[in-house]
């Protein structure tokens, strides 16, 4: 039977850099930063794809993009693949969900009709359904009814920000005004007292949940007092062009896809900076939330056997390249932060600089669990780091992939003159340089030690040809190298099977 717990927390769209223990110059998040004081902080953490849906499909299976192919939110994920969650059944854990995990079911498994097939937000297979809770919100809502809150038919209106200061509100823009709800009923807070009930109704017995949290994801509307907590004057420039129209020269798909995407970015300045106070406000929400339920494992003698990984689905551009969201080939579009508190003993105080992906979290789980890492998996366990040690080997870079599909009407090949299966991209991210492929159309490559920001495309530039030559080896070398490989490691022989363990 399993001897320790497990919490595994998810943010959504959550910058890599914005917690207070890397140095950020605004947010502050002290449950996080303590939390990374007990573990381990891991600085390169990159999502392998974007948006939510495939994000989250490579974070729980393991599987690269590539290899699952749940593309787009609504795209299925085939059934046949399995999860850290059917895995640690295997452990005799009974791994529950209060939040969302966004994973579109594979119709092959459902008859013709069935209301599972209206929508992306199905749960992950392997997962108990202890609070759901979707883009309705419906639980949620039905709670603020009992509280005596005037409810709205449609969840989205509830986050209409409620106007008490009209000239405040017109000085500082649409995000300032806070929500209409109290910070202790917020969904923020509706979401952690679950977990608190969770964890209390199974303090007798070893348990495993999975946290979801909605924040800091749009809209960017806080309850009060978050919604003030930041000045719109400390926040930090963005990082992008001198205008949309030259932003949009870097790339035929950046000219077709960022005036979609504009958000935040279009904006006036005094907007914009108010937009990014609301968004770190709602990270320190999160943070406070996070804060209550370490402090409830505490004094329930439970912390120090409690494995507690945080992560986000993917980041957020926040206006840097004029992009609101998630999309596209930009760092920040999917590196995240990521924290793991180990249980019984570990290291502590670690920060780790190696690249280190999604597809590591199904694997470092199972293999704490004490369970054999699945065939499937693309990515590594973490123990090692875990554990204070580096290993012998270690990859040295990132890859991530964004597929851009549009499969009900074609607009991308409409726009872009492109086949529906080259609607995609996939990335190869080293220590200096980065090369961005499409299907379809011109590749992108960056200096990012002269280039940080990702402001200048050097695809075309002969001094760089060998550099370029080079990361685009490294890119066809690494989906060689994790093609899919469920049964490429057996063969069959007169003494029967043979199995090799190839990673």
């Amino acid at each position: 039977m399993p001897d320790f717990n497990i919490l595994f927390i998810t943010g959504d769209q959550w910058r890599h850099d914005a917690l207070s223990a890397l140095g950020h110059p605004v947010v502050e998040t002290p449950n996080l930063d303590a939390m990374a004081a007990d573990g381990v902080l891991f600085r390169r953490h990159f999502a392998n794809a974007s948006p939510c849906g495939p994000s989250r499909s490579s974070l729980h299976t393991g599987l690269y993009l590539m290899t699952h192919r749940s593309g787009r939110n609504g795209t299925p994920l085939d059934a046949r693949f399995t999860n850290w969650a059917k895995e640690l059944r295997r452990a005799g854990y009974d791994p529950g969900l209060i939040g969302y995990t966004d994973i579109s079911p594979d119709p092959r498994a459902y008859v013709p009709g069935d209301p599972a097939l209206r929508t992306y937000e199905g749960v992950l297979p392997g997962l108990a359904p202890h609070l759901v809770l979707g883009s309705d919100r419906r639980t949620w809502l039905s709670y603020l009814r009992r509280q005596g809150y005037d409810v709205p038919a449609f969840a989205g209106e509830l986050y209409t920000p409620q106007t008490h200061d009209p000239v405040m509100a017109e000085k500082r823009g649409p995000t300032y005004p806070p929500g209409a709800f109290k910070a202790e009923d917020s969904d923020t807070a509706f979401a952690t007292d679950a977990a608190l009930d969770y964890i209390d109704e199974r303090s007798d017995r070893a348990w495993c949940l999975h946290l979801s949290h909605l924040r800091p994801h749009p809209p960017l509307v806080a309850p009060d007092p978050w919604h003030d907590l930041y000045k719109p004057e400390r926040m930090p420039i963005s990082h992008r062009q001198a205008s949309v129209e030259e932003e949009a020269k870097i790339h035929p798909w950046l000219a077709w896809h960022l005036p979609t995407k504009l958000g935040v970015g279009a904006m006036p300045e005094h907007h914009q900076r108010q937009a990014k106070a609301t968004y770190f406000g709602l990270i320190a929400e999160m943070d406070h939330h996070l804060g209550r339920l370490i402090g409830h494992l505490k004094r329930t003698g439970q912390y120090d056997r409690t494995l507690i990984l945080f992560t986000a689905d993917h980041g957020e551009m926040l206006g840097d390249h004029w992009f609101t969201g998630k999309d596209g080939f930009f760092d920040l579009a999917f590196r995240v932060p990521m924290i793991v508190k180990p249980p019984k003993g570990g290291a502590k105080a670690t920060v780790v600089d190696e690249f280190t992906e999604h597809v590591d979290v199904m694997p470092t789980l199972c293999d704490l669990a004490g369970l054999e890492v699945p065939d499937q998996a693309d990515g590594v366990s973490l123990r090692s780091f875990l554990e204070g040690k580096l290993p012998a080997t270690w990859r040295r870079g990132a890859h991530f992939e964004f597929d851009f599909r549009d499969v009900v009407d074609g607009a991308p090949e409409k726009a872009l003159g492109l086949r529906l299966d080259e609607c995609c991209l996939a990335v190869w991210r080293g220590e200096r340089f980065k090369y961005v492929h499409f299907a379809g159309l011109s590749p992108l490559f960056f200096d990012l030690a002269a280039d940080p920001h990702e402001l200048r495309n050097l695809a075309g530039d002969p001094a760089y040809r060998e550099e370029m030559l080079a990361a685009t080896q490294a890119l066809l070398s690494h989906r060689l190298v994790h093609a899919e490989r469920t049964l490429s490691a057996i063969h069959l022989t007169e003494d029967g099977p043979i199995r090799r363990r190839g990673r």
